[in-house]
């Protein structure tokens, strides 16, 4: 097989080493009767487990060029809303003052002097533009924050009303302020059940943190102080802050930091795919029940303070489990005197089509409700414990008369001006009723997507209205090797340079668009990243993954 040197590509995101200068030209082929490897690495205890319910992957890796759904196809023009844009006159500039300054998060250290930044300038609608005037569509939503869309003048206005009225004033004690107020009244309307007390944060990181607090302030003033372990998910994602980092089961992101090890445990991931299952979903739901109880038995049920749960775990993989397991979950916390701590971040504020997910898609009242991203729609930085009446009640009740303060909070704790974006969010979000409008969108996005599942390279697609996954695979072990990794990478690089934004994690490709996206563009994030799952497919034919 010949394969040609293509142009370099401007890769932004992996690490030093990763890729190389590589023919792009070539098929796919294997010999025939070969069989490609169903054993994937299990996320949960890196056991291989057999998925052999996947028989269309047994079969030979043949890609002949473009499908019938993009042969002969252009790409479509990738904005309607923003200008072609120019190149800054300190590009260049920028690009450097960051390589030199900027730490980023979850940056990789190994690339930090790596002048290769992607500078965004502008941004509108669903669509962002970097420094050198090119024009992207945002697959990511900024951080799966991004519900309204981008250039809101109606968001920018009411956070530029609330500054001028009043930037700022001390949260704490019995002060407040009347987008605060409004907001909590808001939120409250809005939640399930009797989620009526709000209390605010900085972020999801914090909001996770002040949850936990709570559980174990609450477990206290009832006179169960023993009651302080916390359960949480391999592969959920939770936050930054130490507690949240250490809440998190994602075995990638646990590094050099230090991390909570005396009271917070790990269940198995809970993410059921039918596509790649060996076992039934009634199974696999058996199994994480009886995990959880055994869990909760050998520390004692008398000792566990909360069970925190993404309903779905986004930055995991967008793991979704199996049927009932949120509802059983719930059952299994309230039978024991477990808190429950839905963790509605990603989840919540439309992105399965309505504001929260918990009760509405899955059937359950939780104790508590983290809020965060889209709530302001990432216009402003703003967090939220929603908590039952239940819970608050008791605390309110049960306050020691010679420590009755809660001694948690922040500065920034109901920030007048993010309640004021949040508050106004919220109203464009009922006026356009942008849940509903998902809700319409989601079942076609995860249609087109799951097209793709034609193609060799992909393992699998998951996901649920707005928030999907693209698992890629080289054609033997499947899972996070470095193979698949590479893989991955050069699908997200490719991506890039046709316009399209997605988030590369290990050898997964997340999506998240903003919630604005209509169907026309979400034909064009499909037909982009097809395309660069052939264009990475014929690379995988050159040995450029070898």
């Amino acid at each position: 097989m010949d394969c040609t040197v293509s142009q370099r590509l401007r890769i932004i995101r992996a690490p030093p080493g990763f890729f190389r200068e590589i023919g792009a030209a070539g098929l796919i082929s294997v010999a025939p009767g070969a069989v490609a490897s169903t054993q994937r690495q299990s996320p949960e205890d890196g056991s291989t487990r057999n998925r052999g319910r996947q028989a269309r992957r047994r079969r030979q890796i043949t890609i002949a060029g473009a499908t019938e759904r993009t042969k002969g196809r252009p790409l479509a023009a990738l904005d309607e809303t923003l200008a072609p844009g120019e190149g800054r006159n300190d590009h260049k500039d920028l690009i450097a003052a960051d390589a030199r300054h900027v730490l980023h998060p979850w940056a990789d250290l190994s690339a930090m002097s790596d002048e290769d930044a992607l500078v965004v300038q502008d941004a509108k609608g669903v669509h962002v533009q970097d420094s050198e005037g090119k024009t992207y569509l945002d697959a990511i939503g900024g951080m799966w924050c991004m519900t309204v869309g981008y250039g809101r003048d109606e968001l920018v206005d009411a956070m530029a009303d609330q500054a001028r009225k009043m930037t700022y004033y001390t949260p704490f004690g019995d002060v407040s302020s009347e987008p605060a107020a409004r907001l909590a009244q808001k939120l409250a309307e809005l939640s399930p059940g009797d989620l009526n007390r709000v209390h605010f944060t900085t972020c999801g990181s914090t909001a996770i943190d002040s949850a936990v607090r709570i559980a174990h302030y609450y477990h206290a003033s009832q006179g169960q102080p023993e009651r302080r372990h916390v359960l949480s998910r391999k592969n959920a994602y939770h936050g930054s802050t130490y507690l949240a980092a250490s809440l998190c089961g994602k075995a990638a992101d646990r590094t050099l930091f230090q991390y909570e090890k005396d009271f917070v445990h790990h269940l198995s991931s809970p993410g059921y795919d039918a596509d790649i299952a060996e076992e039934s979903s009634e199974q696999r739901l058996a199994e994480l029940l009886a995990e959880m109880e055994a869990k909760i038995e050998e520390l004692g049920p008398e000792t566990v303070a909360a069970f925190v749960a993404e309903p779905i775990l986004a930055s995991g993989g967008v793991l979704v489990p199996p049927e009932g397991y949120q509802k059983a979950t719930r059952e299994l916390c309230a039978k024991h005197g477990i808190l429950y701590i839905s963790d509605e971040v990603v989840t919540g504020f439309g992105r399965l089509g309505h504001f929260f997910a918990s009760e509405v898609r899955f059937g359950i009242v939780p104790d508590m409700i983290i809020t965060a991203k889209g709530i302001t729609s990432g216009y402003q930085p703003l967090g939220a414990v929603l908590i039952s009446d239940r819970i608050a009640d008791a605390i309110g009740e049960s306050a020691p008369e010679n420590k009755p303060v809660f001694s948690n909070g922040y500065t920034y704790s109901g920030h007048p001006v993010a309640c004021a974006t949040a508050l106004k969010n919220i109203e464009i979000m009922e006026r356009e009723d942008i849940p509903g409008h998902v809700r319409e969108v989601g079942p076609y996005f995860m249609k087109r997507l799951r097209e793709l599942t034609d193609l060799p390279i992909v393992y699998t697609v998951r996901g649920d209205h707005l928030m999907a996954c693209v698992e890629c695979w080289t054609g033997e072990e499947a899972g996070p090797t470095a193979k698949n990794m590479a893989l991955a990478q050069r699908v997200d690089s490719y991506c890039q340079s046709a316009g399209l934004l997605v988030r590369p994690y290990e050898n997964l490709c997340i999506l998240s668009p903003p919630l604005i996206v209509g169907r026309a563009q979400i034909d064009k994030i499909v037909t982009i990243l097809e395309d660069a799952l052939l264009r990475a497919a014929k690379d995988l034919a050159c040995g450029a993954f070898e």
